[in-house]
């Protein structure tokens, strides 16, 4: 399956290490940790609009907004920010599946019933993707 990890720049290790979990079992990640530069985490507010408006910014929307709405299945890692909840959202509206690693401090409401199911554990959301994949949690 493609899939698309949707989360903060602050858990850039976990998605590193979902990313290889992922890969070992045969999956495509769309990454936007490869995909982006690892400094936009630390750019300050002028330094990040600056980037938000360079070319290289607009290429990494698009790189995550076309990866987040076209892959197989969506994975978000909470607590993120308004950027993962936006290609949450992209996502949800395009009928792409989204499973969600569940933090004990995440802070949506509503909205976060666009995830089709939590998951407390990472062993917990591994078996939820490979019933995804052998097409048993289909709806």
């Amino acid at each position: 399956m493609r899939i698309y990890i949707a989360a903060s720049w602050k858990h850039q290790h976990a998605v590193e290490m979902l990313t290889a979990l992922l890969e070992e079992r045969g999956h495509r990640i769309l990454s936007w940790l490869r995909e982006g530069r690892p400094e936009e985490a630390f750019l300050s507010r002028l330094d990040l609009e600056h980037f938000i408006h360079s070319e290289e910014g607009r290429r990494v929307f698009e790189f995550c907004s076309s990866a987040a709405t076209g892959c197989d299945l969506v994975i978000y890692i909470g607590p993120s920010g308004c950027d993962a909840w936006a290609e949450v959202g992209a996502a949800y509206g395009r009928n792409v599946p989204i499973l969600g690693l569940l933090a004990k401090s995440e802070d949506v409401g509503l909205m976060r019933l666009m995830i089709r199911s939590w998951h407390n554990s990472v062993e917990d959301l591994m078996r939820e993707v490979e019933k995804l994949e052998s097409g048993s949690a289909r709806d």
